[in-house]
This record gives structure tokens, C-alpha cells and sequence, in this order.
């Protein structure tokens, strides 16, 4: 029995994926399940008619390789995730690029019409301005007694030929964090952090101030955010990971808030859908997070001595025991 000729069209459409993330980090499995359940939602199957090529951050200065690599497998489409999205841009203004995450579009030139991206990339975003003073408010209605709060404004250790392809978080979410601290009566102290042998006398220094906690902010490379929490929690200091909910689950961090990564994977397969059916992504407007997780961590709690109010714990959407 021969093949229907639409079907035989529809198992030639090629996507490429680049993430950047190690391909052993449970993150980049859980990204991919999400990635491909979502696609599938529109009928798109691997083996059926669909070829996905998978590729992962091994070394970081291999990235822009990595993108190039791909791009040479003349895919329909490419998806990418993280900071991996200027590594593919830099290697194709012809393939469709579809990101999610790596901060704000605008502010990091990934395109520069949010409504209707120019070239060939569009996607979602995973930051905006207002949710600094956002992650401020949930700091101080979980821990009522903070006066003074250190943003720590990480930085992306990724680099693409040469240069950081993120710096601090975007002036419209610190904007949006002083902002919050004024109505909340609570002193910023900005304390940027570039690698790790910054981390320890900034953080030891700043806990003898009374009433104090930790806000991390930016994309932060996973050794220094450990090493923030171990001091964290050496010195009994609350700490908030502001960005990516996920991270409550590290000894150290008392709470985390950010948006959905999941919901944002398969809005992205709606895009990679619509792309090979034929739109344009200057068709499709670059999107922001609508949905958001808030985990808090007991553990860290009781090891520093902080009482989580019970009315906040009951908006948390994971709490860890």
C-alpha cells in the first residue's frame, strides 16, 4: 500500500532544537517532554511526521558551533531555549526561530517590534518590568519582618563568541523593585555579582545588617547560586529566587517565584505549529508569561528561623516539608 501523498509531504517537516542546558539536566528532560507533548497537541509526532533535532549545551563556548550545526540541517523551524536563541540567531537570519526565556526580547535585541517581530525570531518571553517588585511583595508578606533586602543581580556565565550574551536583569524590573521598596518601606541595597569569589565577603558583609534577606535576581549559572544559598544559609539569612520557581528546591533558598516553564514550552510548540503551516513569525507576536509558580521550602525555613505566615503558605503552589 503506498503512502497519501499529503502524508508523504508531512513526514519531510524537520525542527531543530537547541537548549541550553546539559543534556543530563533533569531541566532539559523535563523541557523536551513538555516541547514534544505540546506539538503532538496539534498532530505533530516524531517518526510520524515530524524529525526533531535534539541538540544540548555540553560546552558553553561550543554553542555557537552547536547552532550552526543545526542550522546546516536546514530544518523548517528552530526552537530555542535560553540564551541559546542568540547563538541561533547569529547563525541564520533565514530559518524561523522560535525562543522562549533569556530575559526581556526587547532589552536583550532579540527582535525589536514586540507586536511584530522583524527577520526571521519571535517566541516568549520569561521576564517582565513589573514582576520586580512583584517577587519584592511575596519576600515581604512571607517574611514581615525584612527592613533591608540585598538585590543580588546575577549574570549569565554563557558566552558567545567572547561576550556575555545577558548582563544584569533588565533596568525595568530593578526599576520595578525600588519602586515596591518605597511602598513597602524596605531598603535596596544593589549588589551585583559576577562570579563566584564576589559572592562570599558581599553576602558576609551585608548580614550583620538586622532584618535582612537575599533577593536573586538575573540569570544566575547554577555554582553561584549554590554558593549564595550555602551562605544563605550560614548566616540565617531568607532568600528569594527571583526568575524560576524551581530553584526552591536547593538547600538555602527559602522561597521562588516564576513563571510556568512548562506552559511556556507548549505555547512555544503553537508557534512552531503556525510556522510550519506557513506563518511568518512576523506574523506572530512575541508573548509574555501568563501563568506563574510559587514554591516555598520549609526545610530552609526552620534552619534559619524564619515562620512562614500560614495565609501565604496557602497561596503557595508547592510547599516543600
Amino acid at each position: 500500500m503506498g503512502v497519501h501523498p499529503a502524508l508523504a509531504a508531512e513526514a519531510q517537516r524537520r525542527v531543530g532544537a537547541l537548549l541550553n542546558l546539559p543534556e543530563n539536566d533533569p531541566r532539559s528532560q523535563s523541557a523536551v517532554v513538555a516541547f514534544r507533548e505540546g506539538l503532538a497537541t496539534f498532530g505533530w509526532v516524531e517518526g510520524r511526521n515530524l524529525q526533531i533535532d535534539l541538540r544540548f549545551r555540553g560546552d558553553p563556548d561550543r554553542l555557537t558551533a552547536d547552532a550552526e550545526e543545526l542550522v546546516n540541517l536546514r530544518p523548517d523551524v528552530i526552537f530555542a531555549l535560553g540564551p541559546a536563541a542568540v547563538a541561533v540567531q547569529q547563525s541564520t537570519s533565514v530559518i524561523p526561530i522560535v525562543f522562549v526565556g533569556g530575559g526581556d526580547p526587547a532589552l536583550n535585541r532579540l527582535v525589536r517590534n514586540i507586536a511584530r517581530p522583524e527577520g526571521n525570531m519571535t517566541g516568549f518571553a520569561n521576564v517582565f518590568g513589573s514582576l520586580g517588585g512583584r517577587w519584592l511583595e511575596l519576600f515581604k508578606e512571607a517574611v514581615p519582618r525584612l527592613t533591608s533586602v540585598a538585590d543580588i543581580q546575577g549574570v549569565s556565565a554563557n558566552i558567545v563568541s567572547g561576550r556575555e550574551l545577558f548582563g544584569p536583569l533588565p533596568l525595568p524590573i530593578e526599576a520595578s523593585i525600588t519602586a515596591a521598596a518605597t511602598q513597602l518601606g524596605v531598603t535596596i541595597i544593589g549588589m551585583p555579582v559576577l562570579n563566584a569569589l564576589e559572592v562570599e565577603p558581599a553576602i558576609s558583609a551585608f548580614a550583620a545588617e538586622p532584618n535582612c534577606g537575599l533577593l536573586l535576581t538575573g540569570a544566575t549559572p547554577p555554582p553561584i547560586v549554590e554558593a549564595i544559598a550555602r551562605l544563605a544559609l550560614y548566616h540565617h539569612l531568607p532568600l528569594m529566587h527571583g526568575g524560576a520557581a524551581s530553584f526552591a528546591g536547593r538547600e538555602g533558598v527559602l522561597m521562588a517565584h516564576g513563571p510556568d516553564g512548562s506552559d511556556l514550552l507548549r505555547r512555544a510548540s503553537s508557534y512552531v505549529d503556525r510556522i510550519l503551516r506557513g506563518a511568518k513569525p512576523s506574523e506572530l507576536p512575541v508573548q509574555y508569561p501568563t501563568k506563574f509558580e510559587l514554591v516555598v521550602n520549609l526545610k530552609t525555613a526552620k534552619a534559619i528561623g524564619v515562620t512562614i505566615p500560614e495565609a501565604f503558605l496557602a497561596g503557595a503552589d508547592e510547599v516543600i516539608e
